[in-house]
Order: structure tokens, then C-alpha cells, then sequence
């Protein structure tokens, strides 16, 4: 088996180098939105997903219920944790949530992480105990006497820092004074620590001047994709008719494995098309009982961490319902808020949800079943 691997995402910084906006009032750098709702705490949790056995969250009262938003996501287990008043405070608190055998810390403010640097610090750490992310320093130094420095032997460091838990645990114990990183405490109890390869993009979101880099980085988009997704469904007695998430009382109910959510499971159809990566059946099968009665938004949530573990981001849906009964105006809006919620990364504006009859004509007609067709457009950012 394996060795387990826990992302430790810090958010509970104050941001007191961020300083003030146009409007002089202070900014938390870490609830900043870019492109599709992404702060900087979504985009990390996205990015070590695919990379990771859980997660633990060190979080401020700020920045909690961003961090639990982006934590909805998931398919893995997460907790979340208060930070302390020094960043070591919240690596430790983070640490007594968690028993992997690898732990990759990582301060959510460095947004424009790459895959590859995440897969590099984490194997150094699983073959050599420990892999920090860094950069040979490019440019001239001079010291405060205006001697030029040799850089030749110099690191800029990043994170992640990824590191043997047992150990770090250890060192943290043996340790207490005021440090900028988990390397300095590692290279104190230790002697050394390993070097994993960073990246120029992967910097950290520190000052409010920043903000137009980072925002040219992830609000830059690719050619967008298309997808339809089509879904029927019979009517029968004895089920509940739930589209969108919604429950609407009707004498009539939708057959199926899951809740038979047929909005929602064109909307994912659609989704899964765009981004060339089948269909429905081949991620939820209906030969699978721990879908049996699944709420079909849980689905949704699903499919997009997996869109967004491919690069993807939802640009916009538009859906149309055929059904004959009942009357689905009134539910509309709630169905539209319970996709974008659901989604996580595109903002309700961007979900269309419209219902059309077929002026009794064909089995909808005949209220033998209700149909659904959507398209989706995707965009790769960053």
C-alpha cells in the first residue's frame, strides 16, 4: 500500500501586506474572486485534489466559510481547522488533524500553483522524507551597502513543502521559536532538507499591486468547448418528481437508480461532453448501489471537481425542460441557484433554466415522461 498523503492548506493569514484598494478599504487577498468565482483558496483546493488522500484547512473567522465552500467539492475528506497568530500555529493545529504519512503544506496566498509542482514536492517527500518547492534566484542581489551577492547558491522558496508527518511532528515539538517556513524547522531538527523543483509561475499573492499579474494568469481563456446532454425519464406513481434539486409536489414521479433527476443529469451529460469525457453512465453507473436514491446534485458536485481536475471551468449552461404537468415556473429559480451552487465555480447569472410543453403531444405529452436538453460551454483558464 501506498504512503497517504495530507494537503495542508493555510488561509488564516491577515493579509497586513495587502494593504488598502482604490477605495482605501483593507483587502483580504484571500477572498478575492477571479474569473467564474475562483478565490484563492478554491483554486489551491481544486489544484492538490487529484494529488491527495484529504485535506485540512487552517482557516481564520474571515476566510472560514470561503474555505468550506470550496471544501463542498470535494470527494475526499477534509476538515477544517483555526489557525494561530504565527503561521507554525496553524501548521500544528493542522497537524493534530491528520495521520497520513505524508503531509504537503501549502499557503493558499501561492494560487498559481502548478500540477507538477504539487506531484514533484510530494514524491521527494515520499522517497527522501521531505521536498520543498524552490527556485534558483535569477536576479542581481545587493545587500544594504550596495555589495552584489552571490546568488549562485541562493533558493527563492515556495510551497509546497511536503514532508515525512511523523517526523515534522517531531521537529515542531523540539521547537518554538518564530520561523518563516516548515523548511527552517525541518532543516534545524534535521541538518538539511531536500530541494523539489518550482516553478516562476507558482508566486505568492502579496500586495495589492499584484493582483494585475494573477489576474492575467487565471482570467486568460482558452477557445471555449461545447456540450449537449439529453435525459428522459418515465413518470410513474409512487416517486417523487425532483428536478434541479427540487422537490415538487406532483401525483406523478420520476423512475430511476438515483432521485431521477433529469435536469440535473442532463446538465452533467452536457458537462461531461464538453469536456470529452463521456457520459453519466460511465461515472455513475446504475449497476452501482452506492448510487441507489443519490441525490443527483451530489453528481453535479462530483462532475465539476473532476472538470476542474482536468483545467476546466464552467462558462455558462442553458436548459430547457419538456413536460407536460406540472406547472415548473415557480421552482425555476431554485433550480438554477441549486446547479450554480452545486457547480461551486460559475455564478447564477451564468445558469439558464427555461420549461416548455408539448402541447400534449408525444409521450411527454401523454405524461409518460419528462425530458431534458442542455448544452454547456467550458473554458480552460490560466
Amino acid at each position: 500500500m501506498g504512503k497517504t498523503v495530507c494537503a495542508i492548506l493555510l488561509a488564516a493569514g491577515s493579509s497586513t501586506r495587502m494593504g488598502r484598494d482604490e477605495h482605501g478599504l483593507p483587502v483580504n487577498k484571500l477572498l478575492l474572486e477571479f474569473t467564474g468565482g475562483l478565490d484563492p483558496i478554491k483554486l489551491c483546493v481544486i489544484g492538490f485534489a487529484p494529488y491527495v488522500d484529504e485535506m485540512v484547512l487552517a482557516v481564520s473567522p474571515a476566510t472560514e466559510a470561503s474555505a468550506r465552500a470550496a471544501c463542498s467539492l470535494l470527494s475526499i475528506p477534509y476538515r477544517i481547522v483555526y489557525g494561530g497568530s504565527r503561521r507554525q500555529d496553524s501548521v500544528t493545529n493542522a497537524l493534530a488533524q491528520t495521520q497520513a504519512d505524508v503531509v504537503a503544506i501549502h499557503d493558499c496566498a501561492r494560487c498559481l500553483v502548478t500540477s507538477e509542482v504539487i506531484i514533484n514536492s510530494i514524491a521527494k517527500a515520499k522517497e527522501l522524507g521531505s521536498g520543498a518547492a524552490a527556485i534558483k534566484v535569477r536576479d542581481t542581489l545587493r545587500d544594504v551597502a550596495g555589495e552584489t551577492v552571490d546568488r549562485s547558491e541562493l533558493y527563492a522558496m515556495q510551497t509546497p513543502q511536503s514532508f515525512d508527518r511523523k517526523r515534522l511532528v517531531k521537529a515542531y515539538e523540539d521547537f518554538n521559536d518564530d520561523v518563516t517556513d516548515d523548511a527552517s524547522v525541518w532543516q534545524m531538527a534535521y541538518g538539511s532538507i531536500e530541494y523539489s523543483k518550482g516553478d516562476i509561475m507558482n508566486q505568492k499573492l502579496t500586495e495589492y499591486s499584484d493582483l494585475k499579474l494573477f489576474a492575467s494568469c487565471i482570467n486568460t481563456p482558452s477557445l471555449p468547448r461545447f456540450g449537449y446532454g439529453e435525459d428522459t425519464h418515465r413518470l410513474v406513481e409512487g416517486r417523487k418528481l425532483i428536478l434541479g434539486g427540487v422537490e415538487i409536489p406532483f401525483e406523478l414521479g420520476l423512475y430511476g437508480h438515483s432521485d431521477a433527476d433529469a435536469l440535473t443529469h442532463a446538465v452533467i451529460d452536457a458537462l461531461l461532453g464538453a469536456a470529452a469525457l463521456g457520459d453519466i453512465g460511465r461515472h455513475f453507473p446504475d449497476s452501482d448501489d452506492k448510487y441507489k436514491g443519490i441525490c443527483s446534485l451530489e453528481l453535479l458536485k462530483k462532475t465539476s471537481l473532476l472538470l476542474r481536475e482536468k483545467g476546466w471551468t464552467v462558462c455558462n449552461i442553458d436548459a430547457t425542460i419538456i413536460a407536460q404537468k406540472p406547472k415548473l415556473a415557480p421552482y425555476i429559480d431554485k433550480m438554477r441557484a441549486n446547479i450554480a451552487e452545486s457547480i461551486g465555480t460559475v455564478d447564477l447569472d451564468a445558469v439558464s433554466v427555461k420549461a416548455t410543453t408539448p402541447e400534449g403531444i408525444g409521450p411527454e405529452g401523454n405524461l409518460e415522461c419528462i425530458t431534458v436538453r442542455a448544452v454547456a460551454s467550458l473554458a480552460c483558464f490560466g
